[in-house]
């Protein structure tokens, strides 16, 4: 039996006005990311990367096509299904951190699960394990700004995956650390995501770090086609 995409981009359109002009961003873009898969998205600045990840993440809506998270269709939710679904099934990691500097490295991670309408200890007992997970169990009390910048990420990852996501989407999640913090980085993000069994789209310039991923793409007039590195 084939197994199903946890994301599935399907014919997605978007375009935006420039002056009297029509500007193709996406057109007819299609993509499907399996389960506990890992794929590298390589484009140059200004190709629509940004763009590709808002509407996967349901944060932006495409003109046309469909966004297709675990076999449900998000085409027709409205604003507060769309928001439902992305605290429920899409994590995000972006390439600054974007912790809450008054919170705990523990608290960042159990938020999430919080705002989802998990209890304060069942939230707790998680982050605790994600943190261990990410080698963080001796830095669960500190603040951000008490952590160094590759801890600041590994604590943003833990809190991407709280709350047992299907998709995750990541924006250049090491492109702000020196080399082998990043590779560190990298690697506790690729234990988690074969752990977790999530889909992972990665847009990244490192193309050794793209090479240790399952595959790659790239975005050309629109389309989102195999990229080899």
């Amino acid at each position: 039996m084939m197994q199903t995409a946890s994301l599935r981009l399907e014919r997605v359109e978007r375009h935006f006005l420039q002056g009297e002009s029509r500007l193709t961003i996406l057109d007819q873009a299609d993509l499907a990311i399996s389960p506990g898969e890992m794929v590298a998205l390589v484009a140059p600045s200004g190709s629509g990367k940004s763009t590709l990840l808002h509407i996967a993440g349901l944060l932006e809506r495409p003109d046309g096509g469909d966004v297709v998270v675990n076999g449900q269709s998000c085409g027709a939710l409205d604003d507060a299904g769309r928001t439902a679904m992305r605290r429920a099934a899409i994590g995000f990691v972006y390439q600054f951190h974007h912790l809450l500097p008054e919170f705990t490295a523990l608290e960042n991670v159990m938020l999430p699960q919080m705002i989802g309408g998990l209890k304060r200890d069942v939230a707790a007992e998680r982050a605790h394990a994600l943190l261990d997970y990410m080698r963080l169990g001796h830095r669960t009390k500190h603040r951000p700004s008490e952590l160094s910048g590759g801890e600041q990420q590994r604590v943003a990852i833990a809190r991407a995956v709280a709350n047992n996501p299907f998709v995750l989407l990541a924006d250049e999640p090491t492109g702000n650390l020196d080399p082998t913090t990043s590779n560190y980085v990298f690697d506790a993000m690729t234990a988690l995501v074969r752990q977790s069994g999530v889909a992972a789209l990665i847009a990244t310039h490192n193309h050794d770090l793209a090479r240790r991923m399952d595959r790659a793409v790239t975005l050309q007039d629109g389309k989102i086609l195999p990229h080899t590195l």
